[in-house]
């Protein structure tokens, strides 16, 4: 079983930027591929961003590439997702997910665990 904490959000501005936190309890952590989720209002959850078990490869949805960076530190069980350059579209509860199976992918049914969301909105 692992649990997700999510950190970091909040109100921002166009252009600024903006690092979320993703706190895993267990020891299994550095075997899992971990994802970043959104949903905004009114709107299915979307793929962000996923990096495999160590580190070596990373995915990302087209519309944050070269502005989203996400990276983790194995040794603090923590899940990193840096965002530059936010637009007012980006506003949305992110979310931290993991899967178990430690490769990457944007499919939300391959996450078996979830966080429960840290808000961001970005105003324009």
């Amino acid at each position: 079983q692992v649990q997700l904490v999510e950190s970091g959000g909040g109100l921002m501005q166009t252009g600024d930027s903006l690092r979320l936190s993703c706190v895993a309890s267990g020891r299994t952590f550095s075997s899992y591929a971990m994802g970043w989720f959104r949903q905004a209002p009114g709107k299915v959850r979307e793929f962000v961003a996923a990096i495999n078990w160590i580190g070596l490869n990373t995915v990302y949805v087209d519309s944050v590439k070269g502005r989203f960076t996400i990276s983790r530190d194995n040794a603090k069980n923590t899940v990193y997702l840096q965002m530059n350059t936010l637009k007012p579209e980006d506003t949305a509860v992110y979310y931290c997910a993991a899967n178990e199976w430690g490769t990457t992918t944007d499919l939300a049914t391959n996450y078996q665990y979830w966080g429960q969301g840290t808000q961001v909105t970005v105003s324009s």
